[in-house]
């Protein structure tokens, strides 16, 4: 798709690469990524190369470095996408957006809830990574982190907004290799070397 971008529009000024790229390349990287997000480096720093790659496509962007492009652009990375996209899951989970027939349930800690929101999840534990890194397991922390009137929020683009707002200064906005930080994050990716 970036071939055909670069093929058929010569000179590309910002916009019209924000608009081209988000439909046309990134929904192609993020398809399913509640499935198959990876944890290794290897395997995430592959995927952030194809972005990396498509902001030069902007002339005006060329000499900069990557983060610098991604705030020019102000293109979130997307390691920090699969990480919105998790979370927006897990709301539509817990809010009943999916038929509760089909849906994966997620456990809700009722126990004593002394800190954070009314709707946190049970940690579970794993020794292996083929269940540490699937997704009822690695959305816990990030989930259990947010605060209540972002979990409680009425619709959806309620939800979406008051997270990005949330989440808009942490590092890993613009920089694939920084963590989410803040009250009780523990990130669950691990750049482990790939074997």
């Amino acid at each position: 798709m970036l071939g055909v971008i670069k093929r058929k529009f010569k000179h590309v000024d910002k916009d019209t690469f924000v608009i081209l790229y988000k439909t046309m390349v990134r929904s192609h990287l993020e398809y399913a990524n509640s499935v198959w997000n990876p944890h290794h480096v290897g395997l995430i720093e592959a995927i952030e190369k194809v972005q990396k790659r498509a902001t030069k496509i902007v002339s005006s962007c060329r000499e900069m470095s990557y983060t610098e492009r991604l705030k020019h652009l102000k293109l979130p990375t997307l390691v920090y996408r699969r990480h919105r996209g998790d979370m927006i899951e897990v709301y539509k989970i817990l809010h009943g957006i999916y038929d509760k027939e089909a849906g994966l349930t997620l456990e809700r800690n009722e126990q004593g809830i002394t800190k954070g929101h009314s709707m946190k999840l049970k940690t579970k534990r794993s020794r292996y990574d083929i269940r540490k890194f699937s997704f009822s397991v690695r959305i816990v922390n990030n989930w259990n982190s947010l605060e209540e009137q972002i979990v409680t929020a009425s619709t959806l683009n309620g939800f979406k907004n008051r997270l990005d707002g949330f989440w808009a200064k942490q590092e890993i906005v613009y920089n694939w290799k920084a963590k989410l930080t803040g009250a009780g994050v523990r990130i669950v990716t691990t750049f482990n070397k790939q074997q």
